[in-house]
């Protein structure tokens, strides 16, 4: 049971590792580059589509579109192009609209009249060569709104705070219990030294008892030794007075 526990919460930490790292990137790429006319990524211009003047056909709002860039002069009717706005209400924001036919500004600029086909109503302005940032190419359903959340306080919070708090907080208890079950193992480890050294003076202490013992035995057989000695040199000292007394 402990190592499934322990395997899946290695599991929840890399997945939150490796959301968080994306969605960080993620953030870093919408900043830098989406609804940026002069960024483009791998040769696409991303563009987050903020209303449905397109919704009747091809996109709607929310949606992430991506656009290339190509020579105005290829363009014909039909075609889908995201350009620079020229027009009083929404000047100089990136509009995709289709072309509803090719003509010129009142400089005689080639151009093209464009139209939302929600409301198939032509844009009031001509949008000449020079404003055409490229072609419309693909679309990416929804992606567009979470990239516009992912750039808002509550998505920074959720998105990329959030999972990065948890993987501190995952990483600081790990640590803590690592730094418990090291001074743990620290103190067992103490512990086995001292009961070694506590046996060792035991031991020591019992090898002393025994020399004493012996000690003490020794000295209790020297003066018996002694004393059989000094029998042994009368008995021998009798002995040679009788020899002399029979001589």
């Amino acid at each position: 049971m402990k190592k499934v526990l322990h395997i899946a919460k290695n599991i929840v930490v890399w997945v939150l590792a490796i959301l968080a790292v994306f969605m960080m990137i993620f953030t870093i790429i919408s900043v830098t580059t989406f609804d940026r006319a002069d960024r483009n990524l791998f040769g696409y211009k991303a563009f987050i589509v903020r209303s449905d003047s397109m919704s009747a056909t091809d996109f709607k709002a929310g949606d992430l579109i991506l656009v290339k860039e190509v020579d105005p002069k290829t363009l014909q009717e039909g075609d889908i192009i995201s350009f620079t706005s020229s027009n009083p209400e929404n000047y100089g924001e990136t509009v995709t609209h289709k072309i509803r036919r090719l003509t010129a500004d009142a400089e005689g600029n080639p151009g093209f009249v464009t139209y939302g086909t929600t409301t198939d109503k032509d844009d009031s302005a001509v949008v000449p060569y020079s404003f055409v940032i490229g072609k419309y190419q693909l679309t990416l359903p929804n992606v567009g709104t979470f990239f516009a959340f992912l750039k808002t306080t509550p998505g920074y919070i959720i998105c990329i705070f959030v999972p990065f708090l948890l993987l501190i907080m995952i990483q600081g208890l790990n640590s803590i219990r690592l730094f418990r079950r090291y001074k743990r193992e620290q103190m067992e480890e103490l512990a086995a030294e001292r009961e070694k050294i506590e046996k060792e003076r035991a031991e020591s202490q019992k090898m002393m008892a025994d020399l004493l013992e012996l000690k003490s035995r020794l000295e209790e057989t020297k003066p018996i030794e002694n004393s059989e000695k000094q029998t042994a040199e009368i008995a021998v000292n009798k002995t040679s007075v009788n020899t002399e007394v029979s001589d």
